[in-house]
């Protein structure tokens, strides 16, 4: 388990609130769960928003929500999801990419054929910071 320090005394620390943070943290420390590694707190959550963000973006691309019958046929419409690792600065994560039936989604927050996300480590923990929720957070 990782040691934070956790006498810290400003609310907010360059934009996160600090009290948000440390209740995760706590929350991590009861649990036993670690903060790092492949089955992490910061894993985890990065999964949740990587998720969240995929069946926006393929919301947002048929028009209509998951379990809703679209207001008019168009003949494409959600086909399942297939498995993919990316590697993050925590290490490797699982997700499963939505589809549509016509093969014309393209996610844009996990490009197609990608396998590397730089930086969304650290977009993931200042939204979280922030006190966004993973419906919030997603574009």
């Amino acid at each position: 388990m990782t040691d934070i320090n956790t006498d810290i005394d400003d609310e907010v620390v360059g934009g996160l609130d600090v009290q948000l943070a440390q209740e995760l943290i706590d929350r991590a420390e009861a649990e036993g769960v670690s903060l790092v590694g492949p089955d992490g707190l910061l894993a985890g959550i990065t999964k949740t928003v990587l998720q969240a963000a995929l069946e926006a973006e393929m919301t947002s691309h048929l028009g209509y929500e998951k379990g809703q019958r679209p207001a008019e046929r168009t003949g494409n419409h959600r086909n399942g999801t297939s498995p993919k690792t990316v590697l993050t600065e925590l290490g490797p994560i699982g997700i499963e990419v939505p589809g549509d039936r016509a093969g014309e989604f393209e996610p844009q927050i996990v490009p197609k054929h990608a396998r590397r996300i730089e930086g969304f480590d650290e977009a993931i923990i200042s939204l979280y910071a922030k006190g966004l929720t993973t419906g919030e957070s997603a574009p």
